[in-house]
């Protein structure tokens, strides 16, 4: 028998350690579930969706999606459109909003808001929150359609492995979302086409609104010019790979240097964060909850492959450094790809590479990137691909949800 018939290449090799994977997790959460769902019924509880149902329910995992929802809850009051919020934040804005339409609902933490979506009655329900019927959320037989709006204009192939394969739709910002989804949907034939409409971002909206109407040239208590650093997290993340070797190097150069962790940085990554937080101590740590105010007053980003990128190049239109750090597709939709991630394709259109070997120097990478011209250019090409309908986006979104909860009902 000849060896060479068992030979797998390496790209069939990923596609396939990337289904088992896949398939582990699922059975994993399945199992988990089923065990759930047991225990409810024994202890007294109906596993039936609730009788009542809602129109039209917004679910957000954290309220740092308020970003998004609020526009779109905005519009939504001002239609006149029943609305139930849920969200997972005790803290959510939307808990202290003051609407005549919409009604707020903290559901708890952890997996309490799951228990009570996947017994979820409504017609609609729309969410930021991948990996719906993968993980611990299940579709509600009792809800008609599921909607994503995602949080970024990033090609979204940074998700979870299939963590969109379950919805029914999604509300794209751009050309770029449409083909992702439609690739992976080439890729995995037994999953069901989404309907895919392009409505435009309204955090961006929001966003842009906002910046135009800030007050301009406002003093700084200090004329330096400010260098934000802002990673995203994981091992891949500069903070993971690089921390006090680019913190020290940033500390030697004339600039006002800011670090924003990432959200999850604070959760997960402590014993990464801690040590750099007690040790660089003439370094300003940014935690808001909203990052618009930091954004503004700085001059340029340093960052990795977070969707930061986008917020701060095309609403900002400022210059950004992107490190020179590896990024391991394995447990995301990217790695089925043949080619790299959009957003790591679109970086040289929209800032300087950091390497490394530039720690020594990294004054003159950012003096560099702060004069380039040519990244003007390539941050109007990025945003006509992945921000269309700018300022429309609400409306639009809304407009949808009508229009569907019309044709939902004709149906049934």
């Amino acid at each position: 028998m000849s060896f060479s018939l068992l030979y797998i290449d390496p790209g069939t090799g990923s596609m396939l350690f990337s289904v088992f994977i896949g398939i582990a997790a699922a059975a994993s959460f399945g199992l988990r579930a089923l065990f759930l769902k047991c225990k409810f019924l024994f202890t007294g509880g109906k596993a039936k969706t609730d009788e009542k149902r809602l129109p039209f329910v917004i679910f957000s995992d954290h309220k740092r999606y308020w970003n998004v929802f609020k526009p779109i809850a905005d519009e939504a009051e001002k239609r006149g459109l029943k609305t139930v919020y849920f969200t997972a934040s005790p803290d959510d804005p939307a808990l202290t909003a003051d609407y005549k339409n919409i009604t707020a609902e903290y559901l708890g933490e952890k997996n309490k808001p799951y228990a009570r979506l996947n017994l979820l009655s409504a017609d609609i329900l729309l969410s930021t929150t991948p990996g719906l019927d993968v993980l611990q959320w299940k579709r509600s037989k009792g809800v008609k359609w599921y909607v994503h709006v995602p949080h970024t204009v990033d090609d979204l192939s940074g998700y979870r492995m299939f963590g969109l394969d379950y919805y029914d739709a999604v509300l794209t910002s751009g050309k770029n979302q449409v083909d992702l989804i439609r690739t992976i949907e080439s890729l995995r034939p037994s999953i069901a086409k989404k309907e895919l409409v392009t409505v435009g971002s309204p955090q961006l909206d929001t966003m842009i609104a906002k910046r135009k109407a800030a007050t301009k040239n406002t003093p700084r208590e200090n004329e330096k010019k400010i260098v934000l650093v802002a990673p995203s997290w994981g091992k891949s993340g500069i903070l993971s790979r690089y921390g006090e070797k680019l913190l020290c190097a940033l500390e030697k150069t004339p600039y006002k240097i800011i670090v924003r962790p990432h959200p999850q940085t604070i959760v997960s990554e402590q014993d990464i964060l801690k040590p750099l937080t007690q040790k660089f101590t003439s370094i300003e740590w940014n935690y808001d909850n909203d990052n618009f105010d930091v954004l503004s007053r700085s001059d340029i980003l340093i960052t990795d492959f977070s969707g930061i990128i986008f917020d701060y190049s095309l609403v900002f239109d400022k210059p950004l450094i992107y490190a020179d750090t590896s990024f391991d597709t394995l447990p995301y939709d990217a790695d089925w790809l043949s080619e790299p991630m959009w957003s790591l394709r679109v970086l040289p259109k929209l800032g300087v590479e950091l390497k490394e070997s530039d720690f020594e120097n990294i004054g003159s990478v950012i003096e560099r990137a702060m004069a380039s011209t040519d990244l003007k250019a390539g941050r109007d090409e990025v945003r006509a691909e992945c921000w269309e309908h700018q300022g429309e986006a609400a409306a639009r979104i809304v407009d949808y949800i009508e229009n569907k909860k019309e044709e939902l009902e004709c149906k049934h």
